[in-house]
């Protein structure tokens, strides 16, 4: 009877009518192959007019419009067997990361290697202008690209309007299972919608996050999918023993209308990614030492030099003019080296330019209750130590300029959670495995969400949030909002 009245409690979204999970995926996987379809269609096409309807690029040779429309003919099937061969139509490798666009880019190349085959082994071995299977591999690959951009982008606009989402209960309601739930609420894009919870140790209804309910016991969970069309199970596996994950197993491994996933059982520390290698048939989970690698480590890296050099080669007139006002300032040198900790726990000396006056640690230390409001959160709001030069440079961020050396030295990266000392290290407590995964940054969450009007618990968490979600969008994205924030001031001294 307790189980009736709790789902009587929540009857609003979870007893509509959806479209069953496997069907809404075929859906989407024949809606791509139409997208890239029409996307290598076009790339072809236009291939060959800039091949051989271009005047600027003419085409001395004898060819044919016939031949050409039936090599395309052949080439689109082709290569779309190729791209549901690298994963491209399957719903576990789409939307999530730069790892599609990478299987894209590979798809295509094993593509035109297909047709560079073909043309080896035709009788006629100048049919295929090698120009032309040039263009076509650029611009296919630059079209599909553009095309799963563009789809992604779809996508995640529907799913932050509560369509083409999973329905998720989450067996388990201690803290790794109360995290995940926040993570997912707080990422709409991912498409995971989680009902609520089962729980053997709860009373049905009892709230765990928010508005998300106990709905039952694992021995129900039969009904419960039926009920609120769960379409995923997860096991936020350190709430279950050995044998009751071995059961849940048993019973949901194999059907095909639910996904069983297990969590890590570290998700509150660590953020890195995972991967599974079995040793004598024993399945073993390692952890990545960084958080960004592959494809997304070598396009930020790209983007940190670039700008970086951009930056100086713009603004070394001011690293000049300021250097020189320090000088004329205050007693001290110019520029002050700040002992804090890199990617991989490594020390190494960040550089700003001088704001405090000559000494600034010692005269600290000789005030304890000064040292006292610093370790609070280690920044002081009216800061005795602060030039008056300082003051104006701290407050537009220049202070911070000379840190693009840093960047060019592989020490920091342009976006990142906010750099610490060894000492703030240990405020961090078990979430300093997470922030030592990636460089430090020039700017992030915290430089345009308030810098150091934040308290030191929201700084933490917002560098959290960056570690756990980041994107190459995500450094543009903030990149883009810190010019605006740091001409404001908000929050600087």
């Amino acid at each position: 009877m307790a189980n009736s009245v709790a789902y009587r409690e929540l009857p609003r979204v979870w007893t509509r009518v959806r479209t069953p999970s496997i069907a809404r995926r075929r859906m989407l996987g024949w809606g791509l192959v139409a997208v890239d379809a029409l996307a290598l269609t076009g790339a072809f096409t236009l291939a060959y007019f800039l091949r051989f309807r271009n005047a600027w690029l003419p085409y001395h040779s004898s060819f044919s419009l016939g031949f050409y429309s039936r090599v395309v003919f052949w080439a689109i099937p082709t290569w779309l067997l190729v791209f549901a061969a690298y994963g491209l139509y399957d719903v576990r490798n789409l939307f999530g990361g730069t790892e599609e666009y990478a299987r894209v880019a590979s798809a295509c190349t094993f593509g035109i290697m297909i047709l560079v085959a073909y043309s080896f082994f035709d009788s006629d071995r100048t049919s295929i202008s090698r120009g032309w299977l040039l263009m076509s591999w650029v611009l296919s690959l630059a079209s599909a690209e553009a095309a799963r951009f563009a789809a992604r982008r779809l996508v995640y606009h529907l799913r932050k309007q509560g369509r083409l989402t999973r329905r998720v209960v989450i067996v388990g309601t201690n803290g790794e299972g109360s995290a995940i739930a926040r993570q997912f609420r707080a990422a709409p894009k991912a498409g995971l919608q989680v009902v609520g919870f089962v729980d053997d140790s709860l009373p049905v209804g009892t709230d765990v996050v928010d508005d998300l309910k106990v709905l039952g016991r694992s021995d129900d969970l039969e009904r419960m999918i039926a009920l609120y069309d769960i379409e995923e199970m997860l096991v936020a596996t350190p709430s279950l023993p050995r044998d009751e994950l071995l059961d849940l197993f048993q019973r949901f491994g194999a059907r095909e209308d639910v996904d069983l996933r297990l969590s890590s059982g570290l998700f509150e520390v660590l953020a890195t990614g995972v991967h599974v290698k079995e040793i004598q048939r024993v399945p073993l989970v390692s952890f990545d030492k960084v958080r960004i690698t592959g494809l997304s480590l070598i396009l930020k890296t790209a983007l940190d030099y670039c700008l970086a050099l951009l930056v100086l080669a713009i603004c070394w007139p001011l690293l000049v003019i300021i250097s020189v006002a320090i000088v004329l300032d205050s007693r001290g040198p110019v520029f002050y080296r700040r002992r804090v900790l890199g990617r991989g726990d490594r020390p190494f000396e960040a550089f700003k330019f001088r704001t405090m006056v000559q000494d600034a640690d010692a005269v600290l230390a000789e005030d304890p209750q000064m040292m006292a409001a610093y370790k609070a959160g280690y920044k002081l709001k009216r800061d005795p130590r602060v030039t008056r030069l300082g003051g104006f440079l701290r407050r537009y961020s220049l202070d911070e300029l000379p840190q693009v050396f840093n960047v060019l030295r592989g020490e920091m990266s342009l976006v990142g959670p906010r750099m610490i000392t060894p000492e703030e290290a240990e405020e961090y407590g078990q979430w300093r495995l997470n922030l030592l995964t990636v460089k430090p940054g020039l700017t992030g969450l915290w430089q345009v969400s308030g810098r150091s009007d934040l308290s030191y618990g929201q700084r933490i968490r917002l560098d959290m949030h960056y570690i756990r979600n980041y994107t190459l969008w995500l450094d543009l994205h903030l990149l883009y909002r810190t010019l605006p924030a740091v001409l404001k001031g908000r929050g600087a001294y």
